[in-house]
């Protein structure tokens, strides 16, 4: 499969805010938002094709409450000198059909998808004209997707949308489900250094170990271009690499069992390190081994 010729940044969500479905989302809109002054809308603006006159799309389908989700995003895309900022609200597979959204797809240079619940993002939006257009868009045109929490969970070809962080690591804890397929082999968990969330990611990989397993902290994210991921914002990125499992106990256990795991790589990314999808490796960029510049 060619590389695509677009973008995807997908971010993790902010501090402190939300349960799984982002019920804490909506209520604190305001407060969720602090991650843009981290720089990860003014990245989006930045790598966007026609930066402050990019045509903004703020897709709110995920969230209870669209039209404050929506208005808060736009406010913050503003503040940044974006000139071109509007809210799309498909409320259903109707709609996200329609000549109309999809001529609104089609003139974007960037859809940002907002929190919420993911399994809303993927029922009402999968396999729709409007979908196609995007999926289209990002494989063909300089073109953005960004997400965060819910928008990110659902950017990979498979998603978390269901499972206690406490219980992940009991077999059958967790539930996963065809995403929005922006991007293959990798599953992306959302608020993940606060709620604890790395065991979810590790049976995500322990039960395909293909799988790349990424996890984004809060006000942090991922930027992906040309098949290399980079960590942008303040906080983690935990990727997890299941392809030298060398053993576990996974199928001769019953639900709710625990899982045994040998042999787990797991890197952990901050800020400007970036990750190759390709070689599978990491490059710290701040590295305490690189050589020290020697004054001449």
């Amino acid at each position: 499969m060619m590389k695509p010729v677009g973008k995807l940044i997908v971010i993790g969500g902010a501090v402190n805010k939300g349960s799984f479905a982002e019920t804490d989302f909506d209520q604190n809109i305001e407060k969720n938002l602090n991650f843009f002054e981290r720089g990860i809308l003014r990245k989006i603006i930045n790598e966007s094709k026609h930066k402050e006159n990019s045509v903004i799309e703020i897709i709110t389908t995920a969230s209870q409450i669209p039209q404050i989700v929506g208005t808060e995003y736009k406010k913050a895309f503003e503040f940044l000198g974006a000139k071109n900022v509007n809210i799309l609200d498909i409320h259903n597979r109707e709609e996200a059909n329609s000549d109309a959204m999809v001529a609104r797809a089609s003139a974007a240079d960037v859809v940002m998808f907002t929190g919420g619940d993911q399994l809303r993002l993927t029922s009402i939006l999968g396999g729709t004209r409007f979908h196609d257009t995007i999926l289209l868009k990002y494989q063909e045109q300089d073109f953005i997707y960004s997400g965060t929490s819910a928008g990110a969970a659902a950017a990979s070809e498979n998603m978390i949308y269901q499972g206690s962080s406490s219980e992940a690591l009991l077999k059958g804890e967790i539930k996963t489900t065809q995403g929005l397929g922006l991007i293959d082999n990798v599953i992306i968990d959302t608020h993940f250094v606060q709620r604890g969330r790395i065991g979810r990611l590790f049976q995500a990989v322990v039960n395909n170990p293909r799988t790349l397993g990424i996890g984004l902290g809060e006000d942090t994210g991922l930027f992906i271009y040309n098949d290399v991921m980079t960590a942008v914002g303040s906080g983690l990125v935990i990727i997890v690499d299941g392809r030298f499992i060398k053993d576990t106990n996974l199928t001769n256990i019953n639900l709710g069992e625990p899982i045994s795991i040998d042999n787990l790589t797991v890197h952990v990314m901050s800020m400007n390190d970036h990750y190759d999808l390709t070689t599978k490796t990491l490059t710290i960029e701040n590295s305490q081994f690189n050589p020290i510049p020697q004054d001449k």
